[in-house]
């Protein structure tokens, strides 16, 4: 017999899915869907209005990807746990989403045999990665002992840097950018300068894919 439930807020903008969450979870004695939203805006919303145990969310959504959503929340001092549940399962999305804040990651193809395990194990402030997930990260540590930061040129960015980057990427001209970040436009150019050589980058299109790969723009839904 429980004696609470955890209370879990959905975030996902396909509705369907949602929906079938919400009833397959609210079936279990021990949990209680409080909340649903369908983008990372609209949980920020929900979060100022109510609280939660747990709260699921997909990296892909509108407006504000996942990713964004989960650095929102931690800076903004929300007290709670996150579960990423997502069709992505590139081991650059589950690093990511871990330094960002979340507690689990679990890919959408193993609901039906990891949710509830994962949904337990991060209430009790634990961290849950799927088995897939695990074990891709497992083989790349025994398979590349030896690689580097450098490997990497995102994780040497600084954060302004990373706030220009997301800027580029979406499109905003150096004065734009300069305006929204309270920069010169030499000093935005500056940053451009230097990302471009940071990430190796000759062309546009480069700085896009960096930015989709690091969550910094919402992903389009496959």
């Amino acid at each position: 017999m429980y004696t609470s439930k955890v209370k879990i807020i959905l975030a996902d903008d396909h509705a369907v899915l949602m929906t079938g969450l919400r009833l397959l979870l609210n079936n279990e004695p021990d949990f209680e869907v409080t909340g649903e939203a369908s983008d990372g805006e609209k949980v920020l919303e929900l979060l100022e209005k109510q609280s939660a145990d747990i709260l699921i969310l997909d990296l892909s959504m509108p407006n504000m990807s996942g990713l964004e959503c989960i650095r929102e929340i931690k800076s903004r001092g929300h007290d709670i746990k996150i579960l990423v549940l997502t069709m992505y399962e590139d081991e650059n999305y589950v690093k990511e989403a871990m330094r960002a804040g979340a507690l689990g990651y679990v890919v959408k193809q193993a609901v039906d045999t990891e949710l509830f395990d994962a949904i337990r194990t991060v209430d009790k402030g634990l961290r849950y990665l799927s088995f897939h997930n695990a074990q891709l990260l497992i083989n790349n540590l025994l398979t590349e002992p030896s690689r580097k930061a450098e490997d990497d040129p995102y994780s040497l960015l600084s954060a302004r840097e990373r706030e220009v980057l997301k800027y580029m990427a979406r499109g905003h001209s150096m004065k734009q950018i300069g305006e929204v970040l309270c920069l010169s436009v030499k000093t935005v150019d500056t940053y451009k300068t230097r990302l471009m050589e940071k990430l190796n980058c000759t062309q546009k299109s480069q700085l896009v894919e960096y930015a989709l790969r690091h969550g910094l723009l919402p992903v389009k839904n496959m």
